[in-house]
C-alpha cells in the first residue's frame, strides 16, 4: 500500500508540474500575442500621429497665408491712404506758397507803415 501511495503522489506531482509548464507556456504565448498586439497599437497611433501632423502643419500653413494676405492688404490700403494723404498735404502747401506770394505781392506794393 505504501508504495501505491508513493505511485500516486508521484504522479500527483508530475501532473501538477505538467500542468504548472503548461501553464507556463500558455502565459508565454499569452504574452507574445500582447506584445504583438502592442505593436499593431503603436504602429496604428503612429500612424494617427503622422495624420495630426500633417493636418497641424496644414492649418498653420493657411494661418500664415491668411497672415500675409492680411499684411498684403494693409499695405495696400496704407498706400492708398498715403497717396491721399499726399495729395492733400501737397494741396495745403501750394495754398499756403500761394497766400505767401499774396502777401509778398502786397507787401511791394504797400507802403511800409511803421509804429
Amino acid at each position: 500500500m505504501a508504495e501505491s501511495q508513493s505511485r500516486y503522489s508521484i504522479v500527483e506531482r508530475l501532473i501538477q508540474r505538467k500542468l504548472e509548464i503548461m501553464n507556463s507556456k500558455s502565459n508565454i504565448k499569452e504574452d507574445v500575442k500582447r506584445k504583438e498586439q502592442k505593436i499593431g497599437k503603436l504602429r496604428k497611433e503612429t500612424e494617427n500621429w503622422k495624420k495630426d501632423i500633417q493636418e497641424d502643419i496644414k492649418r498653420e500653413e493657411r494661418k500664415k497665408e491668411l497672415e500675409v494676405e492680411r499684411a498684403k492688404q494693409e499695405y495696400e490700403n496704407s498706400k492708398e491712404q498715403t497717396d491721399s494723404k499726399e495729395k492733400v498735404l501737397d494741396e495745403q502747401i501750394k495754398a499756403i506758397n500761394e497766400a505767401l506770394k499774396s502777401i509778398e505781392e502786397i507787401s511791394k506794393t504797400s507802403p511800409n507803415i511803421q509804429s
